[in-house]
């Protein structure tokens, strides 16, 4: 979906402000100090995550001569079988020529997954933009995580269209246990999927996604390879360059750091053991546990993807034993059998790209910090590492949700027993609501108008008389949420707006964009969405945690 932003007025009708992470639940100590004090993790992140801090490491770049034509290559070959345009050519063209690039990646889920990968898109593409600005050349470049074997993380997509939250998954293979999903075809399932999930799409732009989505999501294609063809339609006249690393030239040209990891494995180990140990005792978490005799790699035997484990001197990977000189071989003979863990792959990313900025969620923040001694160690070099975009976006029906019942985004963090409360005392029908309204305001003056005889009675009978008025005002409000649940049951009003506003804002327990799916709000909005949260994106310029940049946005539409 080409962007033509100069035609187009701002979707985006009003930021209503920024929700702090650390009243956000569920959000790590880590990643907070990381946006709200960052001096307290310095030391583990090398440069800052500011425009600046991109700048520095953009400076310490230093890649082979012979990596950059060679990865190229390789990218020009996908992107053009993904349906790139001109825009991503000549960022390509750029990039060999000696770009920088801004990095981002995720999952390959089910219709571009969660709409936070999105998000990491267009972060990739502003800062590229800015940095450029700044005088050093920069492309985005969004990494597919087709390598990852978790296929229950991604053979799913919830979408919040109609006013109705739906669950579309493709029924998993018994063979494909283990598989690295870039390898699992779809199959004839996905088309009847996409043939249920394509109606429910509505507005101006819903013909345009559903084409997208179709000719994308095909029985020939893999969850790797249909992600690539939807977000290059997505996201057509972005620049953005797609990777996907499940490829034997790629894999060659990064034996380099298998051959470290391996050689090193038992170092490497004791050094992310004790980073670990550090981030715990400084009142952190390891996201990623560090399993004694772990090499850091996974090696593919018959389909399967299993960890290579040290022991005796040799190396396990399912029931097959290897000698050291056995694995060199493997490495040189079939290199894409190999592949990083979660804790090597962003080296391994890095080795094959000139990365000057990592953009990343909060759980990426969190493996970097611990990625960093390997950064150290393999590489001599490390980007900056920043976070992603994070957006809440509030359609208009929503707003009027909220509105009417006087709530705001921290109500629906607290709960549905908190908001089903305050709606309830704000259900209740209009004249019996000014009733209420009146008749409160008068029981309170009431009790008020005791306070002076009472208190040159007997002073301390003041403090009674504040507990009876509290007591009587809470049974009083009580009453007004019984009238509000009596209403809700004569018309279901509240049982429908409550479940509206969960399954829009919070589904699942979760913020939006870690759980909808983009496409229904693209085929409501448009490019013109695409283009105000690309607009958002921009790195800071301080460490100020005050700014939006560290902070949730609230966005309405």
């Amino acid at each position: 979906m080409s962007s033509n932003s100069e035609a187009r007025t701002a979707m985006i009708r009003e930021e209503s402000g920024c929700l702090p992470f650390h009243e956000i639940p569920h959000t790590s100590e880590l990643f907070t100090a990381f946006v709200e004090g960052f001096s307290r993790v310095s030391s583990y992140f090398p440069h800052a995550p500011t425009e600046r801090g991109i700048l520095e490491a953009a400076r310490t770049v230093q890649i082979d001569p012979a990596m950059r034509p060679a990865v190229v290559e390789v990218l020009r070959e996908q992107n053009l079988g993904f349906g790139a345009g001109e825009d991503v050519v000549r960022n390509l063209d750029r990039l060999l020529r000696g770009a920088v690039a801004i990095v981002t990646g995720q999952q390959v889920g089910l219709f571009s997954g969660p709409l936070y990968g999105l998000l990491k898109a267009l972060s990739a593409v502003r800062v590229a933009e800015q940095i450029t600005g700044r005088g050093v050349d920069a492309v985005p470049v969004f990494w597919l995580a087709t390598e990852d074997h978790d296929l229950a993380e991604v053979d799913h997509s919830f979408w919040n269209a109609r006013s109705r939250l739906t669950r579309y998954e493709l029924p998993p293979h018994a063979l494909e246990g283990d598989r690295r999903v870039g390898e699992i075809t779809l199959g004839k399932a996905i088309e009847s999927i996409v043939a249920e999930a394509v109606p429910t799409l509505d507005g101006p732009f819903a013909a345009e996604v559903a084409r997208a989505l179709g000719e994308s999501y095909t029985a020939r294609d893999t969850y790797g390879s249909s992600f690539g063809k939807l977000m290059t339609r997505l996201l057509a006249g972005r620049g953005l360059i797609l990777l996907d690393p499940l490829n034997s030239r790629l894999h060659q040209l990064a034996s380099p750091v298998f051959r470290r990891a391996l050689h090193d494995a038992g170092p490497l180990e004791e050094a992310l053991t004790a980073r670990s140990e550090r981030l715990e005792r400084e009142g952190f978490h390891a996201q990623v546990r560090i399993s004694p005799a772990s090499t850091l790699l996974f090696f593919n035997l018959d389909g399967r993807r299993y960890p290579v484990r040290r022991r005796e001197g040799k190396f396990i990977a399912g029931d097959t034993e290897f000698r050291l000189d056995e694995l060199h071989a493997a490495i040189e003979s079939a290199p894409e059998a190999i592949t990083p863990g979660v804790l090597l792959r962003p080296v391994v990313q890095d080795a094959l790209l000139p990365t000057a900025a990592y953009l990343a969620g909060p759980a990426e923040v969190a493996y970097m910090a611990q990625a960093q001694v390997l950064y150290e160690r393999i590489l001599g070099r490390s980007p900056a590492v920043l976070p992603r975009l994070s957006v809440t976006l509030v359609e208009p029906a929503l707003a009027r949700i909220l509105s009417k019942y006087d709530l705001d985004m921290r109500d629906v963090l607290e709960g549905p027993q908190h908001v089903r409360s305050r709606m309830e005392r704000k259900a209740i029908p209009d004249p019996l609501a000014q009733r209420f309204e009146s008749d409160e305001q008068e029981l309170r003056r009431l009790l008020e108008s005791y306070a002076d005889p009472i208190e040159k009675l007997d002073r301390t009978l003041r403090g009674a008389l504040e507990n009876v008025k509290e007591k009587m005002l809470h049974q009083f409000s009580k009453l007004k949420e019984k009238v509000g649940r009596a209403e809700n049951f004569r018309t279901g009003v509240l049982d429908d707006h409550e479940r509206i506003l969960f399954d829009s804002l919070y589904p699942r327990g979760e913020l939006q964009e870690r759980s909808l799916c983009a496409l229904p709000l693209i085929a409501a909005h448009g490019p013109e969405l695409l283009d105000e949260l690309t607009r958002l994106s921009s790195a800071p310029a301080s460490s100020d945690p005050r700014s939006c940049a560290y902070q949730h946005r609230l966005l309405f539409l």
